[in-house]
């Protein structure tokens, strides 16, 4: 494979679905793969969905990978989908890529994927290219003139622009933060400044006139930059190519009286003035297209033949690709602070011959080191599934390969998706294969996050064809065979034990759709089992687990994510029958939240005059426990996510206070000191210690004077978070006067886990339906009793079990029921995940559309009509619990006229009551007396969940009612 690393460039297409991804792709192999695909059939074929259900459901499921020469240049191009469900293959083929074509449709304009994949390719560090597709439609479709056309680019220029904007000033001022909260605080310093040099913070990120938008027509084969107008008119105009190619864009017009290009004011006097672009550009377009029109031949294909001849598509976006993208060296150089971050080594019994290996890894990564002797490091972004009969027959020099199935009777091979950052690889080369959490400082407690495996084969991926090389340089993307056994999603390969892994991928959003899967035939067990380890390797975003009930449940993205996978399972991998459950959703339990005056909640939530007691068998143990909700803001990608959660609890605190309305300052002080007094007791986090629900240790001011011990805590939770300063807090003894206290406190010592362990089983599975809690604050006053003297009866039979003390099971299951039962006092709330929904109709629909989104609980947030055409974009939140089956009703409604596109949003409290009962004479009046009170949504969704889970589920069942009777009588 090519080893020139200076003439390599790596790229992804990246866009929404439907705006012509694959189309182009289409193209630039039809013009640059050596005879691949022949030009006619471009944009018909779909070379790049070879998958059946690809071609059926005419979208891309799979990012798939071809190499293609144009001049001097290697160019590896990789497809990526543009539907949601598929998102994770974008991630996948965004790390593997240095630049990224950005495609947009010129009618229907940004849209809220087109927002996701801009974010993707700033997360990876991507070299960004534009390309505004289909402005055949704005002649053809929408029948535009020339300046409304200008008009519509411009505005879809700038709104890319402005979303890129965003990030760069979000980047920028996360910067600023960390300056102004750092140790030192010296703002003015030259050190602490240096970032302010930030790349074109003044400019735009795409502009014409730079070379990097590209406007293509993808179907028919046409497309242009401003430079290669400005190369025609160089001449002719008798201007430079520099000086047109800087005025073919924006405010710049042509004076033919003094031949020269100026300003809007130099062309006051003219009355038919219009922008170069449109002079130069769009109208000659615009003749050439009503010419084809008024022939008697099919109009389709003469501009076709004309138009592809003229402003050749491939020449136009590969030349952009190869003037505007970085090649593997440079492109390195700058997202190595993304692939591998520098880390802080604080410890001081680290190795220095280690520490010095794997910084010259590092280096040979940045420098993008394409020598044999330098150490070979590859990042293996997926793995995927192949047919054996897709693997070459014959090897390098002609011999006959025998292939055999890495997984038997199924006929598949697994080979990895990888790129080359360092080094060179080659086939039957020897390697280390390091996982996520790979420390080369820990040495041999690290075994479990590193194998070592031997490279099989090494292809080069043409797409659905695959061609054997014998070894590959730095820079390269690669198929690998012989890691099917040792990887599972994705992984870092090395030639050195001493290497440290890359950072994980960032994927946009998580499997929120699970069913529960089973055979047709118990005897299929084994086979459905192997069938799902095998689709948890192929698949990067699936995830397959086993239910607390023993289902196997798989969890995608989305419907059509879900749909392939069952199909891969019954045509691939397991080749059974299956049966599919109903979608399980997920929801999650809290209580109701909206207090007008937060200090008063704060007050209350301290006193202890509100509280659930329980008590375990054999002493005492109340338990107090109280609850308030708090809405901590969602913590993103971030180089130390502890300072990140830190300051987003803080800021969630003051917009907590702010949003409240409250004014008085004393009081707004008042309610932060609170706050922050409760922050400094975080005792733990759940469930799973990582959940949104917050453990306080409880107030140890006036406790223990009754001779009873409280379980303290530990807030050693607040001292990692930056809370509180890192001494002795927690577990400091009271007054050990007598044995018997001092036996309480070591007792009271040994059960803080238990009393955690009865918190994390209690937010683990809420009160309502067995579902996690979220947003919740518990505080937890566990006390040990001393047996008194004047024991009754009850106490007196316990004495023969005080020997064994309080066992650890009875604490756990005391804590779990005080804090269930304490959530059932405060209002519970049911809450259920939201989808964003972006759906585009034509007016006609508009009424059709709005009943399907009222029959599903959906909310509308804005409806506004696309400039320029007759399509309405409508902007609202749908239940996932609602959205199965909603893209087909929604077709089936509007005849096919509306498109729908669902991205997770956020969790959303549903504000119904599950257990109302009419109280008021106005509730009465209304819904009736208890006894004919229908079930609301909320307790609608809860019983469904409970029957599911197979819980107890309080309804009438009406057993032996009268029947009817009628006059005639039916035998």
């Amino acid at each position: 494979m090519a080893d020139n690393t200076r003439n390599i460039r790596n790229i992804c297409i990246l866009a929404h679905v439907d705006h012509g991804k694959t189309t182009l792709a289409d193209h630039l192999i039809a013009g640059a793969g050596a005879g691949v695909v022949h030009p006619k059939l471009a944009g018909r074929l779909r070379f790049m969905d070879y998958l059946d259900e690809e071609q059926r459901r005419a979208i891309t499921m799979k990012s798939s990978s071809i190499s293609l020469q144009y001049k001097e240049h290697s160019i590896n191009l990789i497809d990526s989908p543009g539907h949601m469900d598929f998102c994770s293959e974008v991630s996948t083929a965004a790390r593997l890529s240095d630049g990224a074509l950005v495609l947009v449709d010129a009618v229907e304009g940004v849209h809220i994927q087109t927002h996701a994949v801009l974010r993707q390719a700033w997360i990876e560090k991507l070299t960004p290219c534009l390309v505004l597709n289909k402005i055949d439609r704005l002649i053809s479709e929408l029948k535009l003139s020339p300046m409304e056309a200008y008009t519509r680019l411009v505005r879809i220029v700038h709104e890319v622009n402005g979303i890129v904007s965003a990030y760069k000033s979000e980047k920028y001022l996360s910067d600023v933060d960390a300056i102004l909260s750092g140790p030192s605080g010296d703002v003015g310093s030259d050190q602490n400044l240096a970032f302010l040099d930030v790349e074109d913070d003044e400019e735009d990120t795409f502009q014409p006139q730079k070379g990097n938008v590209a406007f293509v027509c993808a179907l028919d084969g046409w497309g242009f930059c401003i430079r290669e107008f400005a190369e025609f008119y160089a001449s002719k105009l008798g201007a430079s190519t520099a000086a047109l190619q800087k005025a073919l864009w924006g405010p710049r017009y042509y004076n033919p009286k003094t031949k020269m290009i100026v300003g809007k004011k130099g062309v006051a006097g003219l009355s038919k003035a219009r922008p170069m672009f449109v002079q130069f550009v769009l109208e000659p377009l615009w003749q050439v297209y009503q010419a084809a029109l008024k022939m008697n031949k099919d109009p389709k294909v003469v501009l076709q033949a004309v138009m592809s001849r003229w402003l050749p598509l491939f020449d136009a976006v590969l030349s952009m690709v190869v003037r505007c993208m970085p090649d593997p060296v440079a492109a390195q150089a700058y997202r190595i602070t993304r692939l591998l971050p520098k880390r802080q080594v604080l410890s001081d019994g680290v190795d220095p011959n280690v520490l010095a290996e794997a910084e010259l890894v590092r280096k040979s990564v940045e420098a993008c080191d394409s020598r044999p002797e330098a150490p070979c490091v590859a990042f293996v972004s997926k793995m995927f599934a192949v047919p054996m009969k897709v693997l070459p027959q014959r090897g390098l020099h002609g011999e006959i390969i025998n292939n055999v199935s890495d997984e038997g009777e199924l006929n598949e091979c697994f080979l990895a998706f990888a790129r080359i950052f360092s080094g060179v690889l080659y086939s039957g080369q020897k390697v280390y294969v390091l996982s996520a959490l790979y420390d080369p400082l820990k040495g041999e407690s690290m075994k479990k996050h590193i194998q070592e495996a031997e490279l099989q084969s090494l292809y080069l991926m043409m797409g659905q064809g695959l061609t054997h090389v014998a070894s590959a340089h730095a820079g390269n993307l690669v198929a690998i065979r012989g890691l099917g056994q040792h990887i599972l999603k994705s992984a870092t390969l090395s030639s050195t034990r001493n290497c440290w892994p890359f950072s994980s991928m960032a994927f946009q959003v998580s499997p929120t759709l699970r069913v529960a899967i089973e055979p047709s035939y118990p005897a299929d067990m084994g086979a459905l089992t192997k069938g799902l380890r095998l689709l948890n390797r192929a698949d990067p975003f699936v995830e397959v687990t086993v239910s607390a009930r023993g289902e196997h449940v798989l969890s995608a993205a989305g419907e059509v994510h879900l749909e392939r996978c069952i199909k891969d399972l019954k045509d691939r991998f397991a080749r059974i029958d299956l049966k599919v459950s109903p979608p399980l959703v997920s929801y999650k339990e809290t209580i109701e939240g909206d207090v007008v005056d937060k200090l008063e909640n704060l007050k209350l939530f301290l006193k202890s005059s509100d509280c659930v007691k329980k008590k375990t068998p054999t002493k005492g143990n109340a338990q107090t426990n109280k609850s308030l909700d708090t809405k901590i803001s969602r913590i993103e990608e971030d180089e130390n996510p502890t300072e990140a959660l830190t300051k987003r609890i803080m800021d969630a605190v003051e917009s907590d206070i702010y949003s409240s309305g409250e004014n008085d300052k004393d009081r707004v002080e008042k309610c932060k000191l609170k706050w922050q007094k409760l922050l400094k007791r975080i005792w733990a986090l759940g469930p799973s210690q990582v959940g949104p629900n917050i453990l306080l240790t409880p107030d140890l001011k006036g406790k223990d004077t009754d001779g009873s011990v409280l379980i303290r805590g530990n807030s050693h939770l607040s001292e990692k978070l930056g809370f509180v300063d890192a001494c002795g807090s927690g577990n400091i003894a009271g007054d050990t006067s007598s044995e018997v206290t001092q036996a309480l406190y070591e007792e009271a010592e040994s059960l803080e886990s238990s009393v955690v362990s009865g918190f994390q089983v209690a937010t683990a599975a809420g009160p309502l339906c067995d579902e996690p809690m979220w947003g919740l604050a518990f505080l937890i006053e566990a006390e040990i009793e001393p047996l008194t003297a004047q024991c009754d009866e009850v106490e007196a039979s316990h004495q023969q079990h005080e020997q064994y003390g309080i066992f650890r099971g009875q604490v756990m299951t005391t804590v779990k029921d005080a804090c269930r039962e304490a959530v059932l006092q405060k209002k519970p709330r049911l809450v259920e995940a939201m989808y964003f929904c972006e759906l585009n109709t034509s007016t006609e629909h508009l009424g059709s559309m709005y009943a399907v989104l009222g029959r599903r609980r959906a909310r509308v947030l804005k409806e506004e009509m696309q400039e320029g055409s007759p399509l309405f974009t409508v902007h609202a939140y749908l239940p996932v619990s609602e959205s199965f089956g909603f893209a087909d009703e929604l077709r089936r409604w509007t005849s096919g006229a509306a498109s729908a596109l669902l991205v997770l949003s956020h969790w959303e409290a549903l504000p119904d009551d599950p257990f109302f009962v009419p109280k008021t004479e106005e509730e009465i009046e209304e819904f009736g007396d208890g006894s004919s009170v229908l079930p609301n949504t909320a307790r609608k969704l809860i019983n469904a969940v409970r029957r599911k889970k197979g819980l107890h589920v309080e309804e009438k069942v009406v057993q032996h009612a009268t029947k009817q009777r009628t006059l005639a009588r039916k035998v």
